[in-house]
């Protein structure tokens, strides 16, 4: 199955991304905006297994806006784009000894210059930072143009580029074939390394007193089969990637709902491994583990000792609060308890709230698994979303949390 990866950028260097051509067992589909501000709904609207932005700033934009939750990769603009576009400048008689260029790093700047044999003296440089916008862009290359007398400016954002292309000589960077190519099958094999991890064997236990017709029904959203073990247990075979998608990330388990209308007790275990030996093994530890914790409840085991209590959505005793509740609230949430006390040391030290990006800063984990942390949270009524983070940065803004740990 082909890796679908969304092109993310304006029209004209989206169209050059598609010109280059996918990688082997790879397609891709242009999504083009007019303004980078636009980024954050393109990419929450497309269903697609990656993104390619075309540059760092409309992935930026995506990321921290928290949008981006599958492989994500940018092309860069690196010296040799600059030096080409150099190159051109001079062959139609421009001065390149003068000049305010945008997003790349000085650095990178100086040293293509050096390499190049030319002076470095009056060249102007703003790296790209985040928060930095168009109107940002457009001001720096005026304002060394009226002070410090620069001949031509040079960006790498198109919305800037189209508003000073009528006041002064200006250069648009594109990122080179090379760069696309080489970004585009990092992120292909990225991406298909993630699908092997989706595809691995899940397999479920299910331990109900007596037979259940119904059962079969009810694990449709798991797209896999059923078949009744020699105990009378069920034994359920899927894929970890449709498991998450049917337990919301491994947040809740809708089955136990419908096991727990129609039994006084139903045991759920899921185990995920490598092969379908240690997921069978893990799948009987999930479901004896499941058996402890009350009338009805589900465990997912994984292989790397990871163990995710679900239980039924409703009728949740209150859980309570203080540090000798820490096992049960960990239980409750479906994550470790040392997960949860980082958790608690990061909210006392910011009371007012926080961000998915202040949780992935503090856990040292990506934005994806901070959103995931912080879901978790919301659903065990641990956590409420009561404002947006403001400071000037294009897109959407963060979300802040409220949380009662």
């Amino acid at each position: 199955m082909a890796v679908v990866v969304g092109v993310v950028g304006p029209e004209d260097v989206v169209q050059r991304v598609i010109a280059t051509g996918p990688p082997s067992g790879a397609s891709l589909l242009p999504l083009s905006y007019r303004h980078e501000v636009e980024t954050v709904a393109l990419v929450e609207q497309c269903e697609v297994d990656a993104f390619l932005f075309t540059g760092i700033v409309p992935y930026t934009i995506a990321t921290e806006a928290g949008a981006v939750d599958r492989p994500a990769m940018y092309v860069s603009y690196d010296g040799a784009t600059l030096l080409r576009a150099l190159v051109e400048l001079l062959r139609l008689g421009h001065n390149v000894t003068q000049f305010s260029i945008d997003t790349l790093r000085r650095s990178e700047v100086l040293e293509t210059l050096i390499e190049a044999k030319l002076p470095t003296d009056q060249i102007q440089v703003l790296p790209y930072r985040p928060g930095l916008t168009s109107d940002d862009i457009v001001t720096f290359h005026r304002s060394m143009r009226d002070k410090h007398d620069t001949k031509i400016a040079i960006s790498c954002l198109g919305s800037a580029f189209h508003l000073l292309e009528n006041e002064m000589p200006s250069v648009r960077l594109v990122p080179s074939r090379y760069s696309i190519r080489s970004t585009l099958q990092a992120l292909v094999l990225t991406t298909s390394g993630q699908h092997v991890g989706d595809a691995q064997v899940a397999l479920g236990i299910v331990d109900l007193p007596e037979p259940d017709a119904a059962l079969a029904g009810d694990l449709i959203t798991l797209g896999g089969s059923l078949a009744l073990l020699p105990d009378g247990r069920y034994l359920v075979v899927t894929t970890r990637g449709l498991l998450e998608q049917a337990t919301e990330q491994f947040t809740r388990l809708p089955l136990l709902d419908h096991l727990a209308a129609r039994h006084s007790t139903a045991y759920v275990g899921f185990g995920i491994g490598r092969t379908a030996a240690e997921a069978e093994a893990l799948a009987r530890r999930a479901v004896s583990r499941a058996g402890s914790i009350g009338t009805v409840a589900g465990v997912v085991s994984m292989s790397d000792d990871v163990e995710i209590v679900l239980e039924p959505s409703g009728d949740q005793p209150a859980i309570p609060r203080g540090t000798d509740s820490l096992p049960l609230l960990a239980r409750r949430v479906g994550l470790n308890p040392a997960t949860l006390a980082r958790m608690r040391e990061l909210t006392a030290k910011n009371p007012d709230g926080l961000t998915t990006q202040d949780v992935a800063d503090h856990l040292a984990v990506q934005l994806r698994t901070a959103r995931r942390v912080l879901k978790r949270l919301e659903r065990a009524g641990l956590a409420d979303p009561i404002a947006t983070q403001q400071h000037g940065q294009t897109g959407r803004p963060p979300t802040i949390y409220a949380i009662r740990l």
